[in-house]
């Protein structure tokens, strides 16, 4: 017991550094782009306006709603203290909107979008991979090239295959946003049904990458434990290659599992690409305006949501792992 406190305050003792240094980057990675946003709001704001002093005064007024009037310093604590609160402040781009009013809008888009397209991609992927290595024949032969070729493919690369075919030539699908442009977000059979359409090529181009690299990993993995030596004893021993099966695979699915727990703690970010390339209205979308717009809350508030969670989802596996895994168990009491 007391080997595994040493190891879980190690890896908490991590935690907390790399989340002090996310928090620090967040901050001022966006803060150093060059342009002032606050310029362009007050541009909007002033549009017609003649009077340079009436100008100066909204900007100066901008300047301290939005606190760019202090030292970068001093902005950051007063950061952290309202982020402590749940409060990111206003969005640049899409003032006078808060930034946690624009996240709770798109979060939800990319919370359906990729949920079920990481939990679809790898039940069938490592089914796929687990029955090749143990079959071989002519589903290895074919369905692994593909596999691997599916796998290295570019996030990119796939969306704009799938917008070609099917949006541009085909014409069977939209090529872009959530739901159609005349209607109003409801529980209505028409807009659900729009929403429907509007979600097959971004789920598609992450199901299809998601099932490339699961069965890839799951084939390989299996290939190796089916090839290790405690397979050969229990053959030996006259074991029946049902029971051995079960052992293989459980044991081959530890890293797949591992894969899983970092996507699902990933996947806000993880539909970036699909999102912008689709203009679904997700995380992706507002982090692309948001950057176009210099909006510093929303770049931070976005980028610290999707390296928090990936945090956590990694803490959570060691922690995990050095309850399950016997080589860490080992390694604690040593």
């Amino acid at each position: 017991m007391k080997g595994y406190r040493r190891y879980f305050l190690n890896k908490a003792g991590w935690f907390v550094i790399t989340l002090i240094a996310a928090f620090l980057l967040n901050f001022f990675l966006p803060r150093m782009m060059p342009g002032d946003p606050v310029a362009a709001i007050v541009a909007r704001q002033a549009q017609g306006m003649s009077n340079s002093t009436g100008v100066q005064a909204i900007y100066e007024q901008y300047t301290k709603l939005f606190g760019t009037d202090k030292p970068l310093f001093q902005q950051f604590f007063i950061y952290m203290g309202n982020v402590l609160r749940g409060d990111f402040g206003y969005s640049f781009s899409q003032y006078p909107r808060t930034v946690a009013e624009v996240l709770s809008a798109s979060l939800w888009w990319t919370v359906v979008l990729q949920f079920p397209a990481i939990i679809f991609g790898w039940v069938v992927g490592n089914s796929l991979g687990a029955i090749a290595a143990y079959r071989k024949g002519g589903l290895d032969k074919v369905a692994m090239p593909i596999s691997i070729l599916i796998s290295n493919l570019p996030a990119f690369g796939m969306a704009v295959i799938l917008l070609v075919v099917f949006a541009a030539t085909l014409k069977w699908l939209p090529a872009s946003g959530g739901y159609a442009f005349d209607m109003i977000p409801s529980l209505s059979v028409n807009f659900l049904g729009s929403a429907l359409l509007h979600y097959i090529l971004p789920f598609a181009s992450i199901v299809l990458l998601a099932i490339g690299g699961q069965a890839i990993g799951m084939r390989s993995m299996a290939i190796y434990e089916l090839n290790a030596d405690y397979v050969r004893y229990s053959r030996f021993m006259g074991i029946k290659d049902n029971q051995i099966s079960r052992y293989v695979f459980r044991n081959a699915m530890l890293p797949q599992i591992t894969g899983l727990a970092l996507a699902i703690g990933t996947m806000i970010g993880g539909a970036l690409v699909a999102e912008i390339i689709f203009s679904y209205p997700g995380l992706g979308t507002v982090l692309l305006t948001a950057i176009s717009g210099r909006d510093y809350p929303l770049i931070s508030a976005v980028t610290l949501i999707i390296t928090i969670m990936a945090l956590i989802a990694n803490f959570a596996i060691e922690i995990l792992y050095g309850f399950i895994d016997p080589r860490i168990k080992a390694a604690q009491s040593d």
